[in-house]
This record gives structure tokens, C-alpha cells and sequence, in this order.
């Protein structure tokens, strides 16, 4: 199956996220700017002009963004290598890099569950499921904004369910720390292989050394979180952009 490419390749895009997503100093983006505005560090040719000075510039909000490519994808794919510049209508183009970006996300975390249960029954039952929400980022303009997200996320959140609870029966006990507030926390030592953490706040949150095989991170934040030594390849609906935000060196 071919899977459209799932992390930011700025080489490919328009700045789309530099113009058309507001930002915050409170988020660490070093200015505060509204949606529809270019920052002012983008340069004529759509590329970051402190790229390489972002994080000791006071800039780490974007070290730590990712669109899960949807901004190459919008500007090359959905509107056929045109971008900001070009006259688009950015509040609509704002839209569907918010609708691609959400179903890329998806694509994500199908993708992640199914090379996790490689060979199990799960996998193939996420294939048309994967297939599917991939043919709905080639929608057209005014067919991608209509798309029910409410609705895929209705029907995707079983799968995810259902892969979790086979996870757990692997496990003798598991802890139940769903949306719990453990920012700051020192968690070494805790044994959460297969627990869930789903929508879990882990800000700042001690993950030394700590096994997270089959555990939920499903919407867990995790920024800056110390993941140094952390066993997080085999925990579920991990996102690159979770991990991203962690401190693992």
C-alpha cells in the first residue's frame, strides 16, 4: 500500500504552517502572530530565514511542530504546486491543511497499529480502513472540507480500542492512568507495560528507563517529558511528533 508521506518535508511545501497557523510566545514560539500572517522570519523563498537557530533563538515551538506532511501534501498534491502566494483563498487553504493534517494523523496511528500486530488478524482489518482515509486526502478542495472527521473518528476509535485491549492481555496487571495529571512526575521504576495513558498530561513528566511496551498514549502529552533510556517502540499510538516533544539524548 502506498502511504502518502507522514512527516513535515518543508522542501516540498509553501510554508503553509509559517503563514497560515497562529502562534504564541506562551507556546514557544518567540512572537505572538495570527493565522493569515506570515512570520516575519519566513524568507522570499518560502524557507525559515533562523532554521538553524530556532531553539537558542527562543523559538522551540517550531523544533517540536510536525504537520504529518500535510503541507507538502496540500501544496502539491491538492492544489497542484501553487501556494500561498499564488492568490489562494487562505482561509480556505488553512481548512484543508487542518483537515489533511487530521487525516494524515489518522493514517498515523492505523498505520502504527497494524506493523505492531504484523501477521494478526487486527492488520488486516486495518488495511481498507488505512485505504480508505488515504483516498480522502486526493479529495478535491470542496470535497476534503466536507469530510465528516466527527464521524472517521467515530469509527476508527473501536480499532484503536480493541488493539489496546489485546495489548493488555499480556500483561498480569495494568495500570488505568487515562487523562490522568502526572506533568512533573517522577514515574521511574513504574511499571506501565500496557497501562493506559491515553489523554494522560505528562509534561515534564520523569520517563527514565521506563518500559512502555503496549502501553496507550493515544492524545497523551508529552512534552518535555525525559524519555532518556525509555522503551517507547513498542508503546501504542505513539506519534513521531509525541516523541518529538520528548528529551531522549
Amino acid at each position: 500500500m502506498h502511504l502518502p508521506v507522514l512527516q513535515a518535508d518543508c522542501s516540498q511545501c509553501s510554508g503553509l504552517c509559517c503563514v497560515l497557523l497562529p502562534y504564541s510566545r506562551s507556546d514557544g514560539f518567540g512572537a505572538d502572530k495570527p493565522g493569515g500572517v506570515p512570520c516575519h522570519h519566513l524568507t522570499d523563498d518560502d524557507r525559515c530565514g533562523i532554521h538553524d537557530q530556532l531553539v537558542p533563538r527562543g523559538w522551540p515551538g517550531c523544533v517540536r511542530f510536525d504537520c504529518f506532511g500535510a503541507g507538502q501534501h496540500v501544496t502539491q498534491v491538492t492544489y497542484g504546486g501553487k501556494g500561498w502566494r499564488n492568490g489562494t483563498n487562505l482561509g480556505e487553504m488553512a481548512a484543508v491543511l487542518s483537515v489533511v493534517k487530521q487525516l494524515h494523523e489518522v493514517v498515523a496511528l492505523l498505520d502504527g497499529d497494524r506493523r505492531h500486530w504484523a501477521g494478526h488478524a487486527y492488520a488486516a482489518a486495518i488495511d481498507p480502513l488505512v485505504e480508505e482515509v488515504v483516498a480522502l486526502t486526493h479529495l478535491e478542495v470542496d470535497d476534503l472540507l466536507a469530510v465528516d472527521l466527527d464521524e472517521l473518528r467515530d469509527r476508527v476509535r473501536p480499532l484503536f480500542d480493541a488493539v489496546c485491549r489485546a495489548a493488555a492481555e499480556r500483561w498480569a496487571e495494568r495500570d488505568d492512568l487515562a487523562r490522568a495529571d502526572l506533568a512533573g512526575a517522577d514515574l521511574r521504576g513504574r511499571d506501565l507495560r500496557g497501562a493506559s495513558l491515553r489523554g494522560a498530561l505528562l509534561i515534564g513528566a520523569d520517563l527514565r528507563e521506563v518500559d512502555l511496551t503496549d502501553a496507550d498514549l493515544l492524545g497523551a502529552d508529552l512534552r518535555g517529558a525525559d524519555g532518556r533510556g525509555a522503551l517507547l517502540d513498542g508503546a501504542l499510538h505513539l506519534t513521531h511528533v509525541q516523541r518529538g516533544g520528548m528529551r531522549q539524548a
